[in-house]
């Protein structure tokens, strides 16, 4: 028979560790704390002495080679394709605003070659979005995720030894 602990089956409680994607907010700032009411900010003085540990799980983790590399492979891939659409965007209205004569030169009936530039605006956002989702997908999110469940793992190791130390230091 399996244990009910008065939630629906498959509901974590906001916070539950055994939930790797559980993302708290460094302040508390905007969360609730289990009454429906928002959490108050915690200030840097009032912070408890875990989360010096806890950043220093994330320092390791971002000075690691596999974090180097994540971050790498979003930088090759975002900051070409930041110049490259930039470009093609200012190209498009400084050609509007500089040569109006040839954004109005007709193409084919009423469509000119400002309205196909336009477009070509849209096709190019929304193949730059593709682009960028099919490389995260195929370069990025596998290594990321495995860095998450590291540091996962590693914070779930510190609050263990955190708790064995406050049971030994309770008892004595």
């Amino acid at each position: 028979m399996e244990k009910h602990d008065g939630r629906d089956a498959g509901q974590t409680r906001t916070g539950d560790l055994k939930d790797p994607w559980y993302d708290a907010l460094a302040s508390g700032w905007g969360e609730l704390d289990g009454t429906g009411a928002p959490t108050p900010a915690v200030s840097p003085q009032a912070a408890p002495d875990r989360s010096a540990s806890a950043s220093d799980i994330y320092l390791e983790v971002q000075h690691s080679a596999a974090f180097q590399e994540v971050r790498g492979r979003y930088r090759r891939f975002v900051v070409p394709a930041v110049a490259v659409f930039f470009t093609w965007y200012v190209a498009y209205v400084v050609t509007a605003t500089t040569a109006p004569g040839l954004m109005a030169r007709p193409v084919t009936g009423s469509v000119n070659v400002a309205m196909l530039a336009g477009l070509g605006q849209f096709l190019t956002t929304f193949l730059l979005t593709w682009a960028y989702a099919r490389h995260a997908r195929l370069r990025r999110d596998r290594p990321a995720l495995d860095l998450r469940w590291a540091v996962f793992e590693q914070k779930r190791e510190q609050d263990q030894r955190r708790e064995q130390e406050r049971v030994r230091g309770s008892e004595r």
